[in-house]
């Protein structure tokens, strides 16, 4: 039917939570300590709309980045200016690569990493 969230493990739960709230401007919808499992695990949304479970562990194990492995490649998400988009995370202290165009829709698009190397993309409408 559609896409009910994407799940992330981070490293550092508190400098990812300020990298997808603060920089990439999430809205944090529900916020729960899990004592048990020694666990954060932040509800993140664009607007209304769940999109992002993210969760810290004790010493998870780093992601393989480069070069790519099997499983899920990046976290794309739609803005309506790579240009501005771009900018602002530039300004913001972000390295983002260079704007590219997508040679089958002709649409612009860039990438940057969050602070444990997962690729983000940044998808021109």
């Amino acid at each position: 039917m559609k896409i009910h969230h994407i799940a992330i493990i981070c490293s550092n739960y508190e400098l990812s939570k300020k990298f997808y709230t603060e920089i990439l401007g999430l809205k944090i919808l529900h916020e729960v300590y899990r004592k048990e499992r020694d666990s954060w695990k932040l509800d993140l949304g664009i607007g209304e709309q769940f999109v992002v479970e993210l969760f810290s562990f004790p010493n998870p194990p780093k992601r393989p980045s480069r070069p790519e492995s099997c499983g899920l490649r990046h976290l794309a998400f739609s803005v309506e200016s790579v240009e501005e988009k771009r900018s602002e995370l530039i300004r913001k202290g972000l390295e983002c690569e260079e704007i590219r165009t997508d040679e089958f829709t002709c649409k612009k698009f860039f990438f940057t990493n969050d602070p444990d190397d997962l690729p983000l993309e940044f998808y021109e409408q």
